[in-house]
């Protein structure tokens, strides 16, 4: 018989006090052995556990009904069950202080507004009625089901008798680890998951009588509920969140339940997952940091310079307006793959607009204001600054649709200063933009409206992240939720991610003539949208445009894309696409050698019939474009320095702005 430890049970470190929006984990312990390593059989010492064959008689299974007993582990393997068993207890109080204490922080807040905001029961219940109206499709579904299910069993049983060798490894990034193919149980249990999703999403998108868009609605929140129910999400059920919990005697699980806590304390009571170590990371030090001046500060926007890195530029001066909907520094995270380090390497004059972050003083900024005050006021401090009489410009997301409607109105107005315009991933017929139509419908809107109202007319920035988020869920929520929480790690240190959670706020006036105008109406390619006094008509636009769209945008879909570039029927367009989504695809520096873009010069009546006489090129699009840029920046003159301007320099770049938290 093994004797006791001497020693008291370990005690477990005070908690380190948690620093605000960053997720700790616990101190490191002592080296010692796994927990893993007590379930092999090499790791259980019974020659020197038990008493010798002479000094007790055999027992029978009749005789004695617990054969393994506690004391008969040695005294390592008792302290590290113990370890397991004050670390699960460690973690399940530490997430039910979070929990307890975001309740108490909510108590006085009022209830949610809608027990279903986005609407989905009406549009389930239309589903459901339009199936049960077919019951011979209902009963091959359930026959197709039950037919997987037997397929199923048949390979798992198959397996158990060593007749077939294990599962192919998942393509499935969630089921990624080699005991989701390897573990029949697992296997079985992974296989099973994805019998029962495909068939419950595709019996959804299978209905046809339904209105097409209340049919989307169901489809997307169908397939929400899918990812959210994978086994991958849940400890008891994820075997790479099991093996890290073993192999740290529960230590895993502390440390995820830390974070936990500390993203529950981030969010105010809300949980709100960090996507990043958001502290290894400062605005204007390790990013944003391309050297340029502000040279001019008004309530809506500061107006950047960025320091020439050649000794000439072109004489026409290039003016980037970001999307209002986040920070520009996605245009300038690193050095190696900032674009605005790279325009100015290729000899452009660069200035951005950085919008102010508003806050319930800008409530009542509506399309007018950030025309008169945003596009037209910053056209006119840039020819201020450079001496000339004409500029180019960039419209990126948002901001693309907003300097669509104002090439319109220079147009109607035959203001002819901006020469020649492009557009990143910007979007202006919005009869095919994707999944954010679903957001948009009346009983939504009066939704977000309320909200606006309740936070002093503008819309927080975590709205729109959660939002974002929500389209590509198992990326950016699950895939953190499993990492952070399950597994117990800290996030990446990840420039980009840390923009994304950077969030801005936007005003209530604003934001909603966006999505009802834009989204719900169609009104700007329609020719019926409104803006500083004007009915603006996007046909009226003669100007060279160049387009890009990325192949996987899930926020500005490619097809959306295309339709906003033929809405332009009068201009000469360029059309370009890009692999990869809604940033990589435009942040896509070459010197990193990735993805690849498609060029084709003719704009026919579809998407389709361009890409099939485009021609594919490997790497990034950004020369393509450069190139076309050149053509339209007429000659080349002697490098602008920001402080030698007729606008005096007021901080240097990125400015003030762009530092406000939401």
């Amino acid at each position: 018989m093994a004797k006791s430890p001497s020693a008291p049970p370990p005690q477990v470190a005070p908690r380190a006090p948690r620093k605000s929006g960053r997720p700790t984990s616990a101190k490191p312990a002592r080296p010692r052995a796994k927990l893993a390593e007590t379930i092999e059989p090499a790791s259980a010492p019974v020659a020197e556990t038990t008493p010798p064959e002479s000094a007790s008689p055999p027992h029978s299974p009749e005789s004695d009904p617990t054969p393994f007993s506690f004391a008969d582990v040695g005294a390592e393997q008792r302290q590290m069950i113990e370890t397991l068993s004050l670390n699960l207890a460690r973690a399940a109080m530490t997430a039910q202080t979070a929990i307890a204490e975001a309740a108490l922080s909510q108590a006085d807040r009022p209830a949610a507004l809608s027990p279903d905001p986005f609407n989905v029961g009406p549009a389930m219940n239309s589903v459901m009625t339009s199936l049960a109206s077919r019951p011979d499709r209902l009963f091959a579904a359930q026959a197709d089901l039950f037919n997987r299910y037997m397929d199923l069993w048949a390979t798992t049983t198959r397996r158990a008798a060593g007749d077939d060798a294990p599962s192919a490894p998942s393509k499935d990034k969630r089921f990624k680890d080699p005991a989701w193919s390897e573990n029949p149980m697992f296997d079985m249990m992974r296989q099973s998951y994805l019998v029962t999703a495909d068939w419950m999403n595709g019996l959804v998108s299978s209905v046809e009588d339904v209105d097409p868009l209340t049919k989307r609605r169901a489809e997307f929140f169908t397939k929400l509920l899918t990812d959210a129910f994978s086994p991958s999400n849940f400890l008891a059920s994820n075997p790479a969140a099991l093996k890290a919990l073993a192999e740290t005697n529960g230590e895993s699980l502390v440390r995820g339940m830390q974070n936990f806590a500390a993203d529950m304390e981030r969010g105010a009571g809300k949980l709100k997952i960090s996507q990043a170590d958001y502290g290894q990371f400062v605005v204007g030090e390790n990013v944003a940091t391309a050297p340029g001046q502000v040279v001019w500060r008004d309530e809506l926007f500061e107006l950047i310079q960025y320091d020439a890195a050649t000794d000439k530029q072109r004489a026409i001066p290039l003016l980037i307006f970001p999307p209002w909907i986040n920070k520009f520094y996605i245009m300038d995270l690193q050095p190696a793959n900032s674009l605005i380090r790279w325009l100015s390497a290729q000899g452009f004059t660069v200035f951005v607009c950085s919008w102010v972050n508003p806050d319930r003083d800008k409530a009542e900024f509506g399309f007018d204001d950030y025309l008169d005050k945003g596009i037209y006021r910053a056209v006119e401090k840039v020819l201020e600054q450079t001496g000339g009489k004409h500029l180019n410009t960039v419209g990126y997301c948002i901001g693309g649709t907003l300097m669509g409607a104002a090439l319109a109105h220079m147009a109607a107005k035959k203001d002819d200063r901006v020469t020649a315009t492009t557009f990143f991933a910007a979007q202006h017929d919005f009869a095919e933009a994707g999944d954010l139509l679903l957001f948009t419908d009346e009983h939504w809107l009066a939704q977000v409206e309320e909200q606006m109202d309740a936070a002093g007319g503008v819309l927080p920035g975590a709205a729109m992240a959660e939002t974002f988020n929500a389209l590509r869920a198992n990326d950016l929520i699950w895939s953190f939720f499993v990492s952070n929480y399950l597994m117990g790690k800290s996030p990446a240190a990840f420039d980009l991610l840390f923009w994304n959670a950077d969030q801005t706020r936007m005003p209530k006036r604003l934001h909603m003539d966006y999505l009802r105008s834009m989204y719900g109406q169609n009104r700007l390619s329609q020719g019926t949208f409104e803006i500083g006094g004007l009915t603006v008509d996007l046909s009226k636009v003669t100007i060279p445009l160049y387009f890009q769209a990325s192949r996987e945008d899930h926020i500005a879909p490619m097809n959306s894309v295309y339709r906003s570039a033929r809405a332009f029927s009068n201009a000469d367009v360029t059309l370009t696409l890009a692999g990869s989504g809604h940033i990589a695809g435009v942040i896509n520096p070459p010197s990193a050698n990735k993805y690849q873009h498609w060029i084709n010069p003719a704009l026919p009546a579809t998407l389709a019939e361009w890409q099939a006489g485009a021609q594919e090129h490997p790497g990034s699009w950004w020369n393509h474009w450069a190139d076309w840029l050149h053509d339209k920046s007429s000659e080349w003159v002697a490098a602008r320095d920001p402080k030698s301007g007729p606008l005096s320099p007021i901080e240097p770049a990125p400015g003030s702005y762009v530092k406000v938290k939401s």
